[in-house]
């Protein structure tokens, strides 16, 4: 059966808290029968326009959030390093995603988990288009014509159709999940959307 309303998922391949969303939102969808659009962008544009800056570059607030996510990490049993580079460009992991999701877009989700497990739970670098061939390898991608895909044009054009519908929507943090028009900011709202999903809303 197809799912004629998905919900929307969007998210940023240098955030944390994406990453722990990617790892759990499946979840909390599927005893409700729904399916989730996966949609990378690049988050810093919307901060952009927002004034905002990252999170863990906030005194006091980024020293706990390195914490934070440590712990939800053990709570999620969900593997976490830290990464030494953080944030990193994530364009070619997005352009990446969609040039796989334009043929296999089971595969292309298999490839954005295992892509946030690269460098979120191995700690090690996303931002070379190297690596993310060699990610998409590993999922069962067609390596030389992911590599090829992610500078050209077509691709390029389709992340910042991605990323301008974003901000038109209001998406300005990673996670961000729609919910029949409705918005959901962060990895913690999971309860909320949750109880949106089978009450229909309040």
């Amino acid at each position: 059966m197809v799912d004629n309303n998905p919900i929307d998922f969007y998210f940023d391949f240098s955030s944390p808290y994406g990453y722990f969303a990617a790892e759990g939102l499946e979840s909390v969808v599927a005893p409700f029968g729904r399916t989730i659009q996966w949609h990378p962008i690049l988050i810093g544009v919307a901060m952009q326009k927002t004034g905002a800056v990252p999170l863990m570059d906030v005194p006091v607030k980024g020293a706990y959030s390195i914490h934070d996510c440590s712990r939800l990490a053990r709570f999620m049993d969900v593997p976490w390093t830290m990464p030494e580079v953080f944030p990193v460009s994530t364009a070619n992991a997005a352009r990446a995603f969609y040039a796989i999701d334009d043929i296999d877009s089971e595969m292309a989700k298999y490839f954005a988990k295992a892509t946030y497990r690269t460098y979120f739970g191995e700690g090690k670098s996303i931002q070379e288009i190297d690596v993310v061939a060699d990610i998409a390898e590993s999922v069962g991608a067609d390596r030389d014509k992911v590599y090829t895909a992610v500078t050209s044009p077509e691709i390029k054009a389709r992340l910042r159709d991605e990323i301008e519908k974003s901000i038109e929507l209001g998406v300005f943090g990673s996670p961000f999940v729609i919910v029949d028009g409705e918005p959901f900011w962060g990895a913690d709202r999971f309860w909320m959307i949750k109880r949106w999903l089978k009450s229909g809303g309040w």
